[in-house]
């Protein structure tokens, strides 16, 4: 993809893949999920997931899977609580930007005064 991705963007992912699985899911599920819409590597993924973690967003717990110890991952009620705001924002941006490459918005004099305050 031609788009770099933020941060916010690659939080607002990963939360998203997580919640998904109620139980939680590990880190190479995570990966492969968060693929299917951007590009990511593990080594940029992991502390990733250490960062939501130390915010108290994300959870984790140890299993064994055949004789192995995985680290599973669950979003937390303040994981949920930042993923709807990551869900709100995104609607409102994504729709702007739609709106511009498509000619369907313009900024109006007052929107570009209260930007330049």
């Amino acid at each position: 993809m031609v788009f770099n991705t933020g941060a916010a963007l690659l939080d607002a992912i990963v939360l998203a893949v997580v919640a998904k699985e109620p139980e939680g899911t590990y880190g190479y599920k995570i990966t492969q999920d968060v693929r299917t819409v951007i590009e990511l590597s593990e080594s940029t993924l992991y502390p990733v997931l250490r960062r939501l973690q130390k915010d108290d967003c994300l959870a984790t717990y140890d299993k064994q899977i055949n004789g192995r110890n995985r680290r599973y991952y669950k979003i937390t009620d303040r994981g949920d609580a930042q993923l709807n705001l990551y869900r709100s924002e995104w609607l409102t941006y994504a729709s702007k930007v739609s709106g511009i490459f498509h000619g369907e918005t313009s900024v109006s004099k007052e929107e570009e005064n209260d930007e330049q305050s």
